[in-house]
């Protein structure tokens, strides 16, 4: 998960750890195969009178559905044996040592990202994985996923700069004038039937790479999620909003994150809020959440609820119950990574009924139409 990619550099640039790459070489021909699995031979390569015979594979070749699976189940494996512990909350996270010898290693895929208190375990660990695999020590983390890594003395900045002018030019908008908004204030997008159609797959293809983009911006999560949800039948209207979306990443492209370096213990405090009835198609209420970790951001989210809300109070209310489940699962990482117990997190809404409600352990009846697991928020609060 991205969030557990960003906190993990949150996480190196507040105790001042430095972040290195490694990248696996053909990681999916390490698998080693379960399963019986025949191929033909190829064409060109077959053996003279011996056409009707196929191949027997004993490790996985890339494009079988059992390569992925077979390639983490070794790595697994491996750093299992280099007494590192598969984190509970995020089993692509990966810890061993405690104190000034904690070692904290990200994997996606192919891609290692290390971080730790010692650069000589960091070292030792490099030496250990370059004996298991054919591996490539890119060093300093300085370009994963996508995103622009800038490692300095005061912290790590997280920037998308070529990927937003690789869209700009993409779809043709490179040199387009610059807007201040992502979004026209108070701007409501509805279904248009009787509008213009576009080119649905152009549009698909633009909301994706927009998708993309919000990693590391948050100021477009809002209206990148109204855009995407026309993506069956787009208009002319729809397409209008994206270009100026568009129109504001080019006057941001420099846009990004910064974890500033602050060695203190660890502290996460979090927003919820939600408006009411804000799609004008099925009325569902939009909720948003953002999290910080000692003042840095590390995750949001902007979403159209799945029920619709009778009042403000239930939209608030089911706004908070989403952020609940992120905070525990924040916290239970943080404490797994760290290995020490954060602070209770705190949360922050804007609505004096839904607060109440959260605190209130009866069922009355202008509350009791509310869904029972958004109810689950209850039960953080009374623990």
């Amino acid at each position: 998960r991205m969030e557990a990619v960003r906190l993990l550099l949150a996480l190196a640039a507040h105790e001042g750890w430095e972040v290195h790459h490694m990248d696996v070489k053909t990681a999916f021909l390490n698998g080693d195969l379960q399963e019986e699995v025949f191929v033909e031979q190829a064409p060109g390569f077959a053996q003279a009178g011996q056409e009707h015979k196929v191949y027997r594979l004993h490790k996985a070749l890339d494009g079988l559905h059992q390569a992925p699976r077979s390639w983490n189940q070794k790595l697994d494996d491996k750093l299992g044996v280099l007494a590192f512990r598969k984190c509970l909350s995020e089993h692509a996270i990966y810890c061993r040592g405690a104190g000034s010898e904690r070692l904290v290693v990200g994997v996606y895929v192919d891609d290692l990202i290390i971080t730790g208190a010692s650069c000589n375990s960091i070292k030792k660990f490099k030496a250990q994985m370059t004996e298991i695999f054919r591996m490539s020590d890119l060093g300093l983390l300085t370009y994963y996923l996508g995103i622009e890594v800038e490692q300095q003395s005061t912290g790590i900045s997280l920037k998308q700069t070529g990927y937003a002018s690789k869209i700009l030019t993409q779809f043709g908008m490179s040199d387009c004038n610059s807007v201040k908004t992502p979004m026209e204030p108070r701007m409501q997008l509805h279904k248009d039937a009787e509008g213009e159609t576009v080119d649905d797959t152009e549009y698909r293809r633009v909301i994706g790479c927009l998708r993309y983009l919000l990693h590391t911006r948050p100021d477009l999560s809002f209206s990148v999620g109204v855009a995407s949800r026309f993506m069956e039948k787009p208009t002319t209207a729809h397409l209008k909003v994206v270009k100026h979306i568009l129109r504001y990443v080019k006057g941001t492209t420099h846009y990004g994150l910064f974890y500033p370096k602050q060695q203190k213990e660890e502290e996460i405090f979090g927003f919820s809020d939600s408006d009411l009835a804000g799609d004008v198609n099925d009325r569902r209420s939009t909720g948003g959440m953002a999290f910080f970790l000692n003042g840095s951001l590390i995750t949001w989210c902007s979403q159209k609820q799945k029920t619709v809300a009778l009042s403000s109070c239930e939209a608030e209310f089911m706004a908070a119950a989403a952020a609940a489940c992120q905070a525990k699962w924040l916290r239970n990482l943080i404490a797994e990574v760290t290995c020490r117990e954060p602070k209770p997190i705190t949360v922050f809404v804007d609505n004096k009924s839904a607060i109440a409600l959260m605190k209130n352990p009866v069922f009355h009846g202008r509350s009791k139409h509310i869904d029972t697991k958004y109810h689950f928020i209850r039960e953080c609060v009374e623990k």
